[in-house]
């Protein structure tokens, strides 16, 4: 698909999502969570939208990243509910749990790869850990994704024999290679250049336009935020202040929105 039909694709009205029956895919209810005497969510509250690109911002250290941890089951809220595909994390069994991992997938900062596999076996690890599917199918579905993110020709490349750019495609590749319903991105952008952070968008745009699901981005970059984001939410001191589509959130005329989104020194966030 080419990036200007994803991007027409991308202003489609949302569909009701992978939950069916109106549930949201994905809600976060009034999470508290402390880290001894750091309180770092102090009553969060966020559905998201689904079948949407939303992209989540604000300071450094106001919880941007724990809030992902929840949302996968690495943490558990001190207080609150976290529910994913109509079922909350923590009411259900450590399988249940571990099942519902499965229909999400997650690109880390530096693409987490496996530094002894291959871009293929790294690709193919989570379809044989997760399923029974024989290497034929397996070899059909990697081939695919990795064709999709352009590392046709690196597939028995190790991660340190390609650059940073290329570990981000594949960590990309396997976050979709189980079709999940959800996809996380910790800040996707980490570590690239202009350019290059501009083509990784370019990909989620056109990966979300062809394949759809919940997508939740992690980033400090206004510019990844202007161009993916169907959402946009902002985080500050561990709330969110705001929350809706991204026309919207650019054009606020709420102090915080207005300043973080602009970059500005006026307004109340200051260096503490």
């Amino acid at each position: 698909m080419s990036f200007n039909s994803a991007v027409a694709s991308r202003h489609a009205a949302p569909t009701v999502g992978a939950a069916g029956n109106g549930v949201h895919s994905m809600e976060a209810r009034n999470i508290h969570k402390s880290f001894g005497s750091q309180q770092v969510l102090t009553g969060l509250n966020l559905q998201f939208q689904d079948d949407a690109i939303t992209t989540i911002l604000g300071p450094s250290g106001t919880g941007k990243s724990v809030l992902i941890k929840h949302l996968v089951g690495l943490l558990e809220p001190d207080e609150g509910e976290v529910l994913i595909l109509g079922q909350d994390l923590w009411k259900i069994s450590e399988k249940e749990r571990y099942d519902l991992r499965t229909r999400m997938g997650v690109l880390f900062q530096d693409g987490a790869l496996f530094g002894s596999l291959s871009v293929y076996d790294n690709t193919a690890f989570p379809l044989r850990k997760h399923t029974d599917k024989s290497e034929d199918e397996i070899r059909e579905i990697v081939t695919r994704r990795l064709s999709e993110v352009g590392l046709d020709k690196a597939h028995n490349k190790l991660p340190n024999e390609i650059s940073g750019g290329m570990r981000k495609r594949a960590g990309f590749a396997r976050a979709l290679v189980m079709d999940p319903a959800i996809v996380f991105f910790d800040e996707p952008d980490s570590g690239l250049d202009p350019v290059r952070t501009s083509l990784l968008n370019d990909l989620i745009l056109d990966m979300h336009a062809e394949h759809q699901g919940t997508y939740l981005l992690v980033t400090h970059d206004i510019r990844t935020a202007r161009k993916v984001s169907d959402y946009v939410g902002l985080i500050w001191k561990g709330k969110v202040v705001h929350y809706g589509e991204a026309e919207e959130a650019f054009a606020s005329g709420d102090p915080f929105v207005r300043q973080f989104l602009s970059g500005e020194s006026a307004g109340p966030l200051g260096m503490d």
